[in-house]
């Protein structure tokens, strides 16, 4: 069976391909190992789906060159999106940060992403595993690309081929490394995946002092301490989760694809009174006669506050500390110094770090310079969005753009 273009992976951003390219006539056929339709896009977002996010921008992705994702996203905007969603009468409401939840269901967006593939008449192969992807040699036009996929039900060709099989995130709903192998398969080089938007473990050491205050959240805001030469990373301030084996959360999530990305593997800094000068504030209850952990009460939950102040050793009332112990502490509580010792792995990530380099795409198309008709989108371009919908958008606008194209 002969088909104009071939989307292998029927996520997020693979039935964006393909919707966008059978919309422009092209005969598209969509094939996926998994039984179920878009699982990553079911438990997304507690159920309910972050689709995007209202201010996207370069600046909110991960890359080994930051500027490859700026084509896509200036055309495809979440406005775009949003304006799909609401020709689908699906409702959806704004959380902090600009981002975009379905009111009711994730669901929806699988449903929308399947309605407008069938309405283009794109083609589903699924669950069928692929064996075999080869380039096509000769045909009737000798300067088309081709390719030819192999599968447990047969064999098809195409013109084009686009890859949307994502990355290693969630193993348990069927991430796999097919696609960085079939990039390897071709040449392309690939940057080391990682797993992001992680948890972040904790040493021993650390646990047996505050893993007894597991379930502990409160606002912070995680920076890395760390950074490569001349790199400017932002500070996140979001919820922070003590776990029974170490940190999450999204402050923690955030600032983890960071910790990965640089390589260093450095501390990683909280600050516990994102609103507060602490100097200031120590210095106005310094003749106080409660303790530390008390007063620190008043903005961090009870246990974690008194515990947080013991553990240190600061259990004398404030009247009683010197200027010196006051001035640590203040330093400690907006840059409190922690050292991972690692992340909790691909099961807990939300997504990806690495994947298919993109000095060996086009940044208009998403097509592979050395492989005409040869397409990577999504999670297994080295492309990582921040928390809060932005990897979805990138999938949206990724998918599009190589749909326009291919």
């Amino acid at each position: 069976m002969d088909f104009d273009v071939i989307v292998l992976g029927a996520g997020a951003a693979g039935m964006m391909c393909a919707a966008t390219a059978g919309q422009r006539g092209r005969r598209v056929l969509l094939i996926d190992h998994a039984a179920t339709l878009a699982e990553k896009i079911r438990i997304s977002g507690g159920g309910r789906c972050n689709f995007t996010n209202r201010e996207v921008g370069p600046g909110n992705f991960l890359s080994r060159n930051p500027h490859f994702c700026r084509s896509a996203l200036a055309r495809y905007t979440p406005r775009d999106f949003i304006a799909l969603v609401e020709r689908h009468n699906i409702s959806y409401h704004e959380r902090n940060l600009g981002q975009l939840f379905c009111d009711d269901s994730a669901t929806q967006i699988i449903a929308m992403l399947k309605a407008e593939c069938d309405a283009a008449a794109v083609q589903w192969a699924m669950p069928v595993t692929v064996e075999r992807v080869a380039r096509l040699v000769g045909g009737e036009q000798e300067d088309a690309p081709g390719f030819e996929v192999a599968t447990n039900k047969g064999s098809y060709r195409t013109h084009a081929l686009v890859v949307a099989t994502g990355g290693l995130s969630i193993p348990k709903i069927g991430a796999t490394p097919f696609g960085y192998r079939l990039a390897e398969q071709f040449g392309l080089n690939i940057v080391p995946p990682k797993p992001a938007l992680v948890p972040l473990a904790l040493p021993p050491e650390w646990l047996a002092q505050f893993g007894a205050l597991s379930g502990s959240s409160f606002d912070a805001v995680m920076s890395c301490v760390e950074l490569p030469r001349g790199a400017h990373w932002p500070a996140f301030r979001e919820a922070a989760l003590v776990t029974h084996r170490g940190l999450s959360g999204p402050a923690i999530l955030q600032v983890s694809s960071y910790w990965q990305f640089g390589g260093a593997r450095g501390p990683v800094a909280m600050d516990l009174l994102p609103d507060l000068d602490a100097a200031a504030w120590l210095n106005e209850h310094r003749r106080d006669q409660q303790t530390l952990g008390a007063l620190l009460a008043e903005h961090l939950p009870r246990r974690f506050a008194i515990s947080f102040a013991e553990l240190h050793g600061w259990t004398q009332p404030l009247a009683q500390l010197s200027n010196a112990t006051l001035a640590g502490i203040a330093q400690t509580l907006k840059g409190w110094p922690l050292q991972p010792s690692g992340t909790l792995g691909y099961a807990k990530a939300e997504v990806t770090l690495g994947g298919v380099d993109t000095d060996e795409l086009s940044q208009q198309t998403l097509e592979a310079c050395r492989v005409p008709g040869l397409y990577f989108i999504g999670e297994v371009v080295d492309v990582t969005g921040w928390l809060g919908g932005y990897n979805f958008q990138w999938a949206w606008a990724s998918g599009h753009a190589a749909g326009r194209h291919c």
